[in-house]
């Protein structure tokens, strides 16, 4: 099908990027390294990091790395919400020759054992407050070595030492831990300074990242991400953005809110990995959920870009001090993760005088695929335009591409989508299409102008708050509790989430209650995954093969259309 959306491109935006601008990931930090050496690159807890320092520390770090006698392409996990060491951390690790794979800090010891297991990671490094869960998991890994950052490390002596004080004791927040042999962050950022660094040549089909997704399984599995994945889609977000940056006032360099997770794909390549590339200055926020504590921040600065989910907008919007901060200077907000809601959009639009500009992406897509124009007046429902150098092709059950306007499962083809999945060539198989294609398992629908709109999630995946929740999970973990006799976990809407799981359960011991279930289940999932609610069923739907019918479910869960 020809490219119908390009007729529909803003001013000035190319068709097509050249992804190989840069050899690697590498490549381009040192470029801005260099450029912006000067300039802020992060800033986190009043702390500020600059480009030279960011350059000096992760040298340091890599060549840490370097020292422990890691292999060219070995797997390094990190476990960290958005602290400065984070930044530090993957520019050492993809300068040192090795793979970053990203792991949420809210994990349990069973999923964190699964990821560092299947990714087979020879180190980690992990912020203190999450060490005794390392701690749980770590004999049953790969992992040889282990590096403990504390949250005040890099906020200079004396204000380290104070949050780390006020953390550890005052707050209670870093659980005991016995990790022998680890070592501190500080201490080995000190010893990388005395040792040398050996360059490595990076070309760009290296792997860079390992992204955990559930996608159409409940199995997470890990996204092979290559260098040449990652600049495609930060060079296609650099020109997509190019006109809302001309637009005055000027701005000398990007001040962008990070305050989604960092192991996360759409804040890693939208806020972190862009922002090097432009020069900006990445605005890290260790806890999203503390509002009041995001509102604080926000007022002291003024924001440029502000890619979040819905559910954080839409909780600063209910946030009294809202009305307080300057948006004066801000050039997008850019909705992904998670479908934004139209009262959301419209109350941002009114409280800001800017759109939520609404973004469609994947893990297997570095993630950006679709994007809005940046000049929409209004909530647009859809997903936007494929971005330059993207093909997007609506295709029915059998893999023939739909006419504009009918339904079908949205498939993917551009520099930017990922070559497989990590170690599972019979899981690729089922996402790849013939000509090069990716199911992402969405149904929708585009327009005579190349806009899509998502219908339906093939998937029965839960979404909450952008984070994927698999099911199949959730149900596999209730049914080792033993008391059940068999169960369903389907999305259900909330407002602050968007949706939240809910769990249908056919008891096979009388005395099972929905409080102790819960509890069990909370032992064993991040508290995103665990149901909020909880229904007890003399039986459940399904299909004549047996087969429990989760639609059914969701049918009758959600609400009557008006």
């Amino acid at each position: 099908m020809e490219r119908l959306w390009l007729r529909h491109y803003p001013p000035g935006v190319p068709a097509d990027i050249d992804a190989s601008t840069y050899p690697s990931l590498v490549a381009m930090f040192e470029e801005s390294f260099q450029a912006f050496a000067t300039r802020d690159a992060c800033v986190c807890m009043g702390a500020r990091l600059t480009y030279a320092a960011l350059d000096d520390a992760s040298r340091a770090f890599a060549a840490f790395l370097q020292s422990r006698g890691l292999q060219r392409g070995a797997r390094v996990a990190v476990m960290m919400p958005n602290v400065l060491q984070y930044p530090v951390a993957i520019c050492a690790i993809l300068r040192a020759g090795y793979v970053v794979v990203n792991v949420n800090p809210l994990y349990k010891p069973r999923e964190l054992e699964f990821q560092l297991a299947d990714a087979g990671a020879d180190a980690i490094i992990v912020l203190e407050n999450f060490a005794h869960v390392l701690q749980q998991a770590l004999p049953h890994t790969p992992v040889k070595h282990v590096v403990i950052a504390r949250m005040g490390d890099m906020l200079g002596l004396a204000k380290g030492a104070l949050v780390n004080g006020v953390v550890r004791h005052v707050k209670k927040m870093v659980p005991a831990y016995s990790i022998p042999g680890a070592i501190m962050f500080n201490d080995a950022l000190a010893a990388g300074r005395r040792l040398p660094f050996a360059r490595t040549a990076l070309g760009p089909d290296d792997v860079a990242f390992l992204q955990y997704t559930g996608g159409t399984t409940g199995i997470a599995k890990g996204a092979i991400l290559l260098h040449r994945n990652l600049i495609a889609n930060v060079l296609q977000i650099e020109v997509w953005q190019a006109p809302l940056l001309a637009m005055p006032p000027p701005v000398e360099a990007m001040t962008i809110v990070t305050a989604l997770p960092l192991y996360h794909i759409f804040a890693l390549t939208a806020c972190f990995l862009t922002g090097l590339r432009i020069g900006g200055m990445c605005v890290l926020i260790p806890n999203p959920r503390d509002i009041p504590g995001v509102i604080k921040v926000l007022a002291k600065y003024k924001v440029n870009s502000f890619p979040a989910v819905n559910t954080l907008y839409n909780a600063l919007l209910h946030h009294s001090k809202f009305k307080t901060l300057d948006w004066s200077l801000l050039k997008c907000a850019v909705g992904g993760g998670m479908a934004v809601q139209q009262p959301v959009a419209d109350a941002w639009f009114k409280a800001t005088g800017r759109p939520i500009i609404e973004g469609y992406g994947l893990s297997e897509t570095s993630p950006v695929l679709t994007c809005n124009r940046g000049d929409i007046g209004a909530w647009t429902g859809t997903i936007g335009l494929p971005l330059p150098s993207t093909e997007i092709s609506i295709r029915d059950e059998e893999g023939h591409e739909v006419m504009p306007g009918q339904q079908g499962e949205i498939c993917a083809r551009g520099p930017q989508v990922m070559p497989g999945y990590w170690q599972r060539p019979e899981e690729t198989a089922l996402v790849m299409t013939q000509d090069g294609f990716f199911r992402t398992g969405d149904i929708g629908i585009m327009d005579e102008q190349g806009r899509v709109k998502i219908v339906d999630r093939k998937k029965d995946m839960i979404s909450v708050s952008g984070f994927k929740v698999f099911p199949n999970e959730i149900e596999e973990v209730a049914m080792s509790h033993g008391g059940l006799m068999e169960c369903a976990a389907i999305g259900v809407p909330d407002e602050h989430s968007g949706e939240v799981a809910k769990l249908f359960v056919v008891k096979k011991a009388p005395d099972v209650s929905a409080a102790e279930l819960r509890a069990f289940l909370a032992a064993r999932l991040a508290g995103y995954k665990v149901p909020r609610h909880i229904e007890f069923r003399d039986e459940l739907p399904k299909s004549n093969v047996g087969k429990i019918l989760r639609r059914a479910l969701r049918d009758e869960s959600s609400p009557p259309a008006h």
